[in-house]
This record gives structure tokens, C-alpha cells and sequence, in this order.
């Protein structure tokens, strides 16, 4: 089955409630995320163990499986791009197209179990980093550049559960 490719620039859940999900990241404390993230890997881990794992409710819908190994993959992403926000100045983040590494990585071919222990393996650096702002309603923080060019901060690492959220295991 191929993968619908998403356009969507996913930033704007910075500044507004998910009408899907509910999710509004503006809510989320800097020190709620390690309890989300964990919370998020967890759940994950269980779906990743169940049946009909690979199975998409839709074709134009990714199986838990290709969810999960998303999910991994945005974990990852947001540790190593906290890290490039506390160490440069102004870094730029390249594009990530999300449906293109879903294919090259084959994500619906994927062991589950080998994918809930990379969940839960890139869910730990991130969760335990303590390395988010101590923030208030808005937060000091650094600036970076993802491309195309869409401005994000420290302060939105909050993002890293909306993704998880949103396609969380009782909706994939």
C-alpha cells in the first residue's frame, strides 16, 4: 500500500488547539513533557505487542506499526534538534519529509518489537533531558530555523507529544 504523502506544516499546533485531537500545546508546562514522552513511549510499546499490528484501517491510513516507527523517528528528531537549539545559533533544521522516510525506512516492514525498544530508547534521552526552560505562560528560549522556514523554540519541544498525541494508540 503506499503512503498518502502530508503537506501539512505540523507548527501550527503551537498556536492552537488540535481540532482532531484537542491537543493544545500552549497549555503544556516545559516540565510536563518528560512525563508525556514517557507516558506516550509506554502506550506505544503495548501497541507495538498487540495484534494486526500491521494492518492500516484505510490505505490512505498508516498501520500502528508505520505510527509507531513515526512516533520513534519524531522522538529522535526533537532530542537532536534541542541539542542543535542550546548549542548554535540559530540553527536551521533540514527538511524532514515524513512520508518519504517512511518509505526508504520501510516502516511497515518493521520488527515491532524492534521498534517499541527504539521507541523506548528514544523516548528516554528526551524525557530525561532537563534541558527545556523553566517556563512561565511564554518562556525564554532559543530560536531556530526548520526548513521550509518556520520559526520554532526551545519551548516548542512541546510539540514532540502533539504527533504522539494526535496518532496516539487509540487513534491510529
Amino acid at each position: 500500500m503506499e503512503i498518502v504523502p502530508d503537506g501539512k506544516d505540523w507548527t501550527w499546533v503551537l498556536e492552537r488547539p488540535c481540532p482532531e485531537c484537542g491537543l493544545d500545546a500552549r497549555d503544556i508546562r516545559s516540565a510536563a513533557v518528560g512525563g508525556m514522552v514517557r507516558a506516550v513511549a509506554a502506550s506505544w510499546v503495548a501497541v507495538l505487542a498487540g495484534p494486526d499490528v500491521r494492518v492500516r484501517p484505510a490505505p490512505a491510513v498508516w498501520s500502528p506499526l508505520e505510527y509507531g516507527c513515526h512516533v520513534r523517528d519524531v522522538f529522535r528528531r526533537y532530542d537532536q534538534r534541542l541539542e542543535l537549539m542550546l548549542t548554535r545559533t540559530d540553527p536551521l533544521f533540514p527538511n524532514r519529509d515524513q512520508d518519504a522516510t517512511a518509505i526508504a525506512d520501510r516502516y511497515g516492514e518493521q520488527d515491532p518489537g524492534t521498534v517499541a525498544a527504539g521507541l523506548r530508547a528514544a523516548a528516554g534521552p528526551l524525557a530525561s533531558s532537563g534541558r527545556a526552560p523553566d517556563d512561565g505562560a511564554t518562556a525564554p528560549s532559543s530560536p531556530s530555523t526548520p526548513s521550509p522556514a518556520t520559526s520554532c523554540t526551545t519551548r516548542s519541544t512541546t510539540c514532540t507529544t502533539r504527533p504522539a498525541a494526535r496518532t496516539g494508540p487509540d487513534r491510529p
